[in-house]
């Protein structure tokens, strides 16, 4: 499995049999370039325009934005409802976390995620080896709080997105966190920054990873 980064919580996933894209963003609205992509499979968190523009993912592909269980070219998908935010979605609405399960390694795209779910509902996600994780703050879940969900879950792989970076329109994202107030809590100060990571579960080790993966 290769997962590229598009940027702010946007990934392709290819497999042997299927390309998936997360969350595409309106260039306009996030500030970087959507790249040029085709994809079969397109996954949609919730309904704001910095993740749901599927007409800029060529290919003619299905859409999942709807909490359930799904199957498309060897891949399996599960939705599940949680939260923009901490009020039950009375702030700025409902999110789909989407596991997504392929060639025996499980995925987990957490979207806008606005709060750390209860121990209930991460049993009920069960095992993940990479886990794609927003870590910026004030729309999504912040650093402590994705650092406490990551013990929680405890990947092989942790994956930050929806963060902070020059390149952003900063008035709409400048009050989100940069991804190094969350990578120090892992013990590293300036992340290396990697285009992609190719995950083989045959070859995972027993330490768990943080990677920051460069946009586009």
């Amino acid at each position: 499995m290769e997962i590229k980064y598009l940027g702010h919580a946007s990934f392709l996933i290819k497999t042997k049999k299927a390309k998936i894209v997360t969350d595409p963003f309106d260039p306009k609205m996030v500030g970087i370039k959507f790249p040029k992509v085709e994809a079969e499979i397109v996954t949609v968190s919730h309904g704001h325009q910095d993740h749901n523009m599927i007409s800029l993912v060529g290919g003619n592909p299905v859409i999942f934005d709807w909490p359930g269980e799904y199957e498309r070219m060897g891949v399996r998908i599960f939705g599940f409802k949680t939260y923009h935010d901490k009020e039950k979605g009375a702030k700025r609405g409902e999110n789909i976390i989407f596991k997504i399960e392929a060639e025996g390694v499980s995925v987990v795209h957490c979207g806008d995620l606005g709060l750390v779910p209860e121990e209930e509902f991460l049993d009920k996600l069960g095992n993940v080896d990479i886990l794609l994780v927003p870590v910026g703050g004030f729309y999504t879940i912040d650093p402590s709080e994705a650092y406490d969900l990551v013990k929680k879950i405890e990947p092989s792989i942790v994956i930050p997105m929806h963060y902070n970076h020059l390149k952003l329109n900063q008035e709409v994202f400048g009050k989100l966190f940069f991804v190094e107030e969350f990578t120090k809590k892992f013990g590293i100060e300036k992340p290396v920054v990697l285009p992609k990571l190719v995950y083989k579960k045959e070859e995972e080790e027993g330490e768990m990873k943080v990677i920051v993966l460069e946009a586009g």
